[in-house]
């Protein structure tokens, strides 16, 4: 219990520091405009976006579907990560060491290694997900005792 306050008096010592950071280091109207930014990329952009998402695979087959809308997070939240380095935000001519690399292809090859444990993970769901046989006694629910007998 006192290591968990200990915790919280720490994290709000940081929110407070952050916090006084941004009051005295940023002007008002540019944390506004960040802050109203960012609920409309939310709201506009991202909801959105997961609820087609969610619409969209669900026509997938309930034992699958979680690996599909996982994978496709996973990919989301890279994807994000990576958006400023893949279209150059900060990329300046003079000076060609900063942001060398191709970005683009580069996301392109972590999106499909996602893609392919996604799958690799799929097909090893199918092949050993079992189906029940008619006749071999697996198609009901298990009980652990019999009706009006208690375990002890």
């Amino acid at each position: 219990m006192k290591a968990r306050i200990a915790a919280y008096v720490g994290g709000m010592a940081f929110i407070g520091y952050g916090l006084s950071g941004i009051v005295t280091d940023v002007p008002v109207r540019r944390w506004a405009a960040w802050f109203v930014g960012a609920a409309v990329l939310h709201d506009g952009v991202l909801v959105p976006a997961v609820l087609v998402a969610g619409v969209v695979t669900g026509w997938i087959p309930v034992a699958y579907r979680r690996v599909v809308r996982g994978a496709l997070l996973v990919a989301a939240c890279v994807t994000a990560v990576a958006i400023p380095l893949v279209l150059g935000y900060g990329r300046r001519p003079d000076v060609p060491s900063q942001l060398p690399l191709p970005y683009g292809r580069n996301l392109a090859i972590v999106v499909g290694a996602i893609a392919a444990v996604a799958v690799v993970v799929l097909a090893a769901q199918m092949l050993t997900r079992r189906r029940p046989r008619p006749g071999n006694g697996s198609g009901g629910a298990h009980r652990a005792a019999p009706p009006g007998k208690k375990e002890r």
